[in-house]
């Protein structure tokens, strides 16, 4: 059975935790996401949403969206209509909503309060779901899984952007320092929430990758999955068609 982590104690719900979490550490987040990647996490997110450019998919789903990174990043990359961005976190939906703003983007994307395992739309109102760093925090993989398989239309893609364990040795080694130690360090510094970066490294590790990962696609109905490893196996991209 497979390890739940969360981000404060071993008593309460993953979800509250998640939420509070998020809640403390979104004015930081950009900035150290962009910072403690070198920069490298925008070009994870173009290359997940390359994933969609055969499949002219013009209504997007963005779960666990975060401040909309990667709502922006489709929207910058696709033709589409219209996406829609969900997440648990007010504050970090608050900081999204500011960018879109700032960037002339809420008549195409719009940003609103949701729940990955419960989502307030019709089966197949979508032609795609993504969701970028976000199903390591679901309290339920499988069920937020097959709830983002609900809601897209058959034939519909699923693009998942997750962290991953490098399998090279000392890749491995230097990623583990670096997650381990080296950036939590920097998030005590620079964060209001010390503990939410131990729980990256601690997320990451217990979380099912590579195929793992694709026997719960599978498991949510979605076929034809496969991944792709980027940046040494620091992260991958999975797709899935409904």
């Amino acid at each position: 059975m497979e390890k739940v982590v969360k981000p404060y104690s071993e008593e309460g719900e993953k979800k509250n935790q998640v939420r509070k979490m998020f809640n403390s550490i979104a004015p930081a987040y950009d900035f150290l996401n962009h910072f403690l990647s070198l920069g490298i996490d925008r070009s994870w997110r173009k290359k997940a949403i390359q994933k969609l450019e055969a499949s002219q998919a013009k209504k997007i789903l963005d779960v666990a969206t975060g401040t909309g990174d990667l709502a922006i990043t489709a929207h910058n990359l696709l033709e589409v209509d219209h996406i829609t961005g969900v997440d648990i976190s007010d504050e970090m939906l608050e900081v999204g909503r500011k960018k879109l703003t700032k960037k002339n983007l809420n008549d195409k994307i719009v940003l609103l309060n949701g729940d990955s395992e419960n989502l307030p739309f019709e089966d197949g109102t979508f032609d795609a779901a993504i969701v970028a760093f976000g199903v390591r925090n679901f309290q339920n993989l499988d069920k937020g899984l097959t709830e983002m398989s609900r809601v897209i239309k058959p034939g519909g893609k699923m693009v998942v952007l997750e962290f991953t364990k490098p399998r090279f040795f000392l890749f491995k080694f230097g990623f583990n320092l670096y997650f381990k130690y080296v950036l939590p360090l920097i998030g005590r510094l620079t964060s209001k929430d010390p503990k939410a970066y131990r729980y990256l490294y601690e997320s990451v590790q217990a979380f099912p990758d590579y195929d793992k990962f694709v026997s719960h696609m599978e498991k949510a109905g979605l076929k034809n999955n496969e991944w792709e490893s980027l940046s040494m196996g620091i992260c991958a991209v999975y797709t899935g068609v409904k």
